[in-house]
Parts: structure tokens; sequence; C-alpha cells
């Protein structure tokens, strides 16, 4: 019998013996690697390690160099690094800071303005900045909008590049685009030269040297009742003992991603006193016996990590770090890797996905290791608690709390900026007695306690002390001590949509409960009268399903203007 076959449904002929694919006959399945952009990809890598957690580093400098990440580089990339594309564009795709450019599609502009539309810079005239500069710019400058920089106190904020310009006015931030600003190393006061000085690393020779030992260290500053001043408030004593529990080899990570809105104080102490902190770290690092520790650095601070990187060259130079290796991790814009096991999978070169618990990071952390993580500012302590007592540290506070506290002040003050006030003030006393009163014009109103995700009190709380445990009763928290003042011309829910916003735009997507609860909630609150009901369903939906802090904290600053300013909601939703 002959039957009479149909052909390929990829057709005859050349289409044939292409295949259905449409490749030509012998050619690898999958992308090809452009050869220009491999050989440019190998030309920026050079000799440095092709390991999977160097992944955003390496993406960092084609962002840098072209602008852009584009389709070739990335498959060039992938290439280079033996890694699976969609590995590399899942990572390139989930942080802000990086421009991922298809095949056909038009690359950005080679300058782009980033304008902060967080609280603080919105209170200060982002809106209108940002209107005025699309329009003053043309077309070969992209304008976007930004989350919180770490300039609150500087409000509004612009990043040119990744320069920043503080208190921005349209004048100012053209000038910055003509003159085509770059970042460079932060002039801080106490470099390497200047610390030594004032007897800077002296503690540290002192441990290596065996004059102390670990428990010593350990008893100080669990006797002084430091915690971790990020947000989370654990004891530090007791988190360095559990870390040195678990078998070696023991990691650190520290947390310089301070990406809450209203949050400035580890800039602030970088800054001005960066070897404080170094060898606070460096000391922390003796104490649990590792042999590495990375920085994870906000990508928003491009002159202090600079600045970092030689301040800390000079120390490895000196001698003072044969007992550890240091890693300087740069952050790629993602608020949610200021959360500790999201920061440990962005240095691992993933995605800032936070994990479930438990396990807990103390037992298995980065690269699977236990891992002692700790705040910038919770190490610039360590010195000063070990060398002054803990009876020093103590011996300040008010209203029976101990301890010396940080507050990152911005909003409706003559004088914004970073307080140190004895732990248990109040928020009326640092208005009054540390940052000039309210502003001219201004009548107080209500405060952010604990930044975007620590709600929202009225004036008629503010004689609370801002202190760890003292606010939870009342729906907030103290957090990162970043405080707000609003005044009489805020608009409370405006002021609530702005954070829910930021907390929709920063969700990391990992969980249902937050990534579509955080929209659901903008929606509903942005389009007319608010729906309390519903509103405190999908509240409570996201307190109680959502897998990190980000989502179980979002709905706090919403809710918090049902309970204590409930004269607002009949009002229309205002502007600034």
């Amino acid at each position: 019998m002959n039957i009479q076959m149909p052909p390929p449904s990829g057709g005859t002929g050349a289409n044939r013996r292409a295949g259905r694919s449409g490749r030509a006959k012998g050619t690898p399945k999958g992308r090809q690697v452009d050869p220009v952009a491999l050989a440019e990809v190998r030309a920026l890598l050079g000799e440095r390690e092709r390991r999977r957690d160097l992944l955003i580093e390496h993406l960092h400098l084609i962002q840098d160099r072209y602008g852009y990440l584009s389709a070739a580089h990335l498959a060039a990339l992938a290439q280079e690094m033996k890694l699976a594309l969609v590995e590399v564009y899942e990572v390139a795709t989930f942080y802000a800071h990086f421009d991922v450019v298809k095949e056909g599609e038009t690359p950005p502009p080679a300058v782009t303005v980033r304008v902060c539309d967080s609280l603080s810079c919105a209170m200060a005239g982002a809106e209108e900045l940002l209107h005025e500069l699309t329009g003053k710019l043309g077309q070969e400058v992209r304008v976007v909008r930004a989350p919180c920089m770490g300039a609150c106190d500087r409000a509004p904020v612009c990043a040119v590049g990744h320069v920043q310009v503080m208190k921005a006015t349209p004048e100012r931030v053209t000038a910055a685009v003509a003159h085509g600003t770059h970042a460079h190393v932060y002039p801080t006061p106490n470099d390497f030269e200047a610390y030594l000085q004032g007897v800077g690393y002296a503690l540290l020779k002192a441990c290596i040297a065996g004059s102390r030992t670990r428990d010593d260290i350990i008893k100080a500053v669990s006797d002084a009742g430091l915690r971790g001043l990020g947000g989370a408030g654990f004891p530090t004593g007791r988190k360095w003992t559990l870390v040195r529990a678990e078998p070696a080899p023991r990691l650190m990570a520290v947390n310089a991603d301070e990406g809450e809105p209203g949050t400035f104080k580890d800039r602030h102490y970088l800054e001005r006193d960066p070897h404080r902190f170094i060898e606070g770290m460096l000391i922390a690092a003796w104490v649990i016996e590792t042999p590495d520790i990375y920085i994870y650095i906000r990508d928003e601070y491009p002159e202090v990590r600079l600045m970092l990187a030689d301040e800390l060259a000079k120390v490895e130079r000196a001698g003072l770090v044969r007992h550890a290796r240091i890693h300087l991790r740069r952050g790629a814009g993602a608020y949610i890797c200021g959360e500790e096991s999201a920061m440990i999978e962005s240095i691992e070169g993933k995605r800032g996905l936070p994990r479930h618990r438990p396990p807990y990071v103390a037992q298995v952390g980065l690269f699977g290791r236990p891992t002692l993580e700790q705040n910038v500012e919770t190490l610039f302590w360590v010195r000063d608690i070990v060398e002054k007592g803990a009876a020093w540290f103590t011996s300040h506070g008010r209203r029976e709390r101990k301890g010396l506290r940080s507050f990152s002040v911005s909003g409706r003050v003559k004088k914004p900026g970073v307080v140190l006030a004895p732990a248990g003030v109040t928020v009326r006393e640092l208005i009054e007695e540390y940052c000039g009163g309210m502003a001219e014009g201004h009548a107080f109103k209500g405060y952010l306690p604990g930044g975007a995700s620590g709600g929202i009190l009225p004036e008629s709380m503010a004689d609370l002390p801002l202190d760890f445990g003292t606010l939870e009763k009342y729906g907030c928290f103290v957090g990162s001590h970043a405080v707000v003042i609003l005044s009489d011309r805020d608009d409370m829910k405006a002021v609530a949509l702005n954070l829910v916003r930021f907390f929709e735009d920063e969700s990391c997507g990992q969980c249902t409960p937050c990534r579509v609860g955080t929209e659901k909630a903008a929606k509903l609150m942005a389009s007319g009268p608010w729906n309390e009901a519903l509103l405190k369903e999908l509240s409570d939906a996201m307190r109680d399903a959502s897998i990190c802090g980000l989502g179980q904290a979002a709905p706090n600053p919403l809710l918090s203007v049902l309970k204590y300013f409930p004269e607002e909601l009949s009002k229309p939703l205002g502007q600034w």
C-alpha cells in the first residue's frame, strides 16, 4: 500500500532543513551568544572570579559601563559564569537599579534622574519637582520616581545617575545634569589616620593579643543592654552567644541597607566616623570567630561605599584584619533586602526573597552557615561600651529606660537630622529640645515613631517613651527610630496612602497577601471614601499570612488613620 505522508509542519526545502524551530541545521539550541558582547563582558570582568554569589556585582559592572543591561550582555554573562540565562535574567529584573533592554527595545537615555517621592520628600514638594523636571530636562534625560534615598533630613532629594542632589530644585538638578556629575569618595572627617590618633583600634588589638576575652566582650554589651538597632531590637550579647554556639565555620553579615522611609542614621555614622563602626565590626567578628565578613550597603550611598572601600583597604594594609576577610557588597535598589534573610539571598547573588523560618539566620544563614547579622549602628557602639563600661551607657535614659538612641528626625521641624538622645525620650522632647521646635507656620499634629512601617500616632500621644516595647499596645513600634513629624498642613489619608504605595512598590512579590494586598489597599485608599470594614479585613489577611515583616507591617499606616484620625475620613483626599 502506498501511503502519501504530509510534509513536515516546518515546510519544505530550506525551511524543512531548518527544522520546526527555524534554526539552521547544526545550530545549538537556545539564545546564541554574540561574540562581541562576550568579549566586552570578559573585558569588564577581567581577573574577577566568576562565582555565583558575584552575579549582582558583575551586573553592576555592565550597568555602570553601558547604562543598561542588553539581552546580548546578559546572555554573554550567563555563559561566562556558567549559569542558565533565566537565572541571570530573573536577578537582573528583580532590582530597580538595573535596566534590562530586550532585543528590539530602545535603551534608556544616558542620564536618569530619580526623584524621591517617599513621605518626607513628598511633604517637601517632590510631586511639583517631578512635574517640573519632566518638562524641563527634555527627551535626553529620563525622569522617574524613586523610593526613599536615605537623606530625608535634606528633602526633597534627587539622584542624577547615582549622585544625590539635596534640597533639590529644578535649577540645581538641571545644573547637575549639565555638569555630568559622578560619585566620588565621601570626604569623611575621621579617616584611618585621624581615627588612630584618637587611640583607634587599641581595643581590637587588645582582643587579638589576648588581653581581652570573648566572654568579657559579650558581658560588656549584655550589661549595657545593647540591642539590634536596625529595627528588631534583639539583645546583641545574646545573639553573639547563640551564633558562637553553632558549629564552625560561622559567617557575619552587616546590614547597611537602611531603606525604611525616614531612616538615615546609619549613613550619618558611616560618613562621620566609619572606623568606629569598622572596629566594632571586627571585634564582633573576633568574638564569634568568623573567617568572613560581608558588608551589604545601599546602592543609593555610592560615595559612602567608595569611601568604605578605601578605608577598609587601609585597615587591611595595617594588618588589623588577619582574623577575617572583608567582602563589600553593593545593593541594587530593593527595600526588601533590609530584611535579614532577603539580604543574605542578595549577597549570594540571588533575588532578595525573604526565607521561611525556621531555620533562623543564626543557624542556617549565608551560604548555609550559621550567620551573625548586625546593623551598622549596633556595631558602632561596641567600642565605646567596652572601653567606657556598661555603666556609662546605662547612665543615660529617661522614664526607667536605659541607654542612648539615635533618632532620624525629618518632616515639619526646624532642624531635622540625626538626634542622639537618651532612651525613653518622647517625641515632644525631641521636637522641643533637639530639633528647634516645629517649622514656622506648622502646628504639631501627628508623627511616625518608627518609619513607614511603625504606624502613625496623634499629637495627643506625644508623651509616650520612644523605645522598644512601649508602643506595641497602641498598634505601633519604634523600629529603626525613624521619626517623621506631621503638621496641621498634612492630610493623614494622603500620608497613609504614600506609605502604602511605598510598600506596594517594594513588595518582593513572593507571597500573595503582600503582593496583592498592598496593591488592593492602595487602590481602595485612593478611589474615594474609605471602606473601613473592607480595609480592616484586607489588613488582617496581610498581617496574618505574609511571609515577612513588609507585608505584616504594611497595613499599619492605614489602620493608624482609622484608629487615631477618624475625623479625617470624611474629608477629600489631600495633596502636597
